[in-house]
């Protein structure tokens, strides 16, 4: 493989890549480039402009990142982790990523570009690069929200066979590439669960609302906190740790 491409198909956060991450990887380390690599698979959506595509990382020149793909459906795609990764999303997730395409060129075409992204477009691009979504038992989420560290990983440890976090954003599955317990997603609770609403793909595109998610409504979470995805979490004492399992943010009061 390439150097710095090297992927731990093994490691439980791509779990839901597999077998897809296996073949991509082995293709880079047979010589083919990322966007080779990823465009061996078979295209899963048709965007706007027609079937998603993966194309050399300078194809968008000066056009916005996101208008260009609106407009041509190919990705610009570089021979590093970030794109691998970001692909890898794309193959796995395409109409939650098609939706959060679809949001950032109708922003630039609204608003243009300019120094700032503005509330929707940072919060768009937030959960592109470093979201995730979880799918757990109220007690869980509502400890999350609490940032009840004790509650979340340690005395309900056990309502984690009944959850499920999956990673989105490939900014932090590129982070994860080497493992470091800092390592924080931004979380969005899961869509409902039912059948009837559709797959776990088109429940996420549908659930990404503009106006909620310009309120960014994520919650941070120390990924290697997740029982099963990092072996010294099994020792209790790792969420003492209080530059990673950080306390709630007081309340500030507000005199008249």
């Amino acid at each position: 493989m390439a150097a710095g491409l090297a992927v731990d198909a093994a490691a439980p956060w791509l779990a839901p890549f597999v077998p897809r991450v296996q073949r991509v990887a082995a293709r880079t380390a047979s010589g083919a480039g990322v966007a080779e690599a990823l465009a061996r698979e078979p295209s899963p959506i048709d965007l706007a402009a027609g079937p998603l595509r993966f194309v050399a990382g300078d194809s968008a020149g000066a056009e916005a990142y996101e208008a260009f793909i609106f407009r041509t459906a190919g990705v610009p795609t570089r021979d590093n982790l970030h794109d691998l990764f970001n692909g890898l999303v794309w193959l796995r997730f395409p109409h939650a990523k098609r939706r959060l395409n679809e949001l950032q060129a109708a922003e630039i075409a609204r608003a243009g570009i300019g120094a700032t992204r503005g509330p929707l477009r940072d919060a768009l691009t937030l959960f592109d690069e470093n979201g995730a979504v979880l799918d757990a038992p109220p007690d869980l989420w509502e400890a999350l929200v609490a940032r009840d560290w004790q509650r979340l990983f340690v005395t309900r440890r056990d309502l984690w066979r009944d959850a499920r976090l999956q990673l989105f954003g490939h900014a932090l599955l590129e982070k994860l590439a080497a493992p470091r317990k800092a390592a924080t997603a931004h979380v969005l609770v899961a869509p409902g669960a039912s059948p009837s609403l559709g797959p776990e793909d088109t429940r996420i595109a549908a659930a990404l609302d503009p106006a909620w998610l310009a309120t960014k409504p994520f919650v941070p979470l120390p990924v290697l906190g997740v029982p099963g995805w990092w072996a010294p979490n099994e020792a209790p004492a790792f969420y003492d740790d209080p530059f990673v399992f950080r306390s709630p943010r007081p309340r500030r009061e507000i005199s008249f």
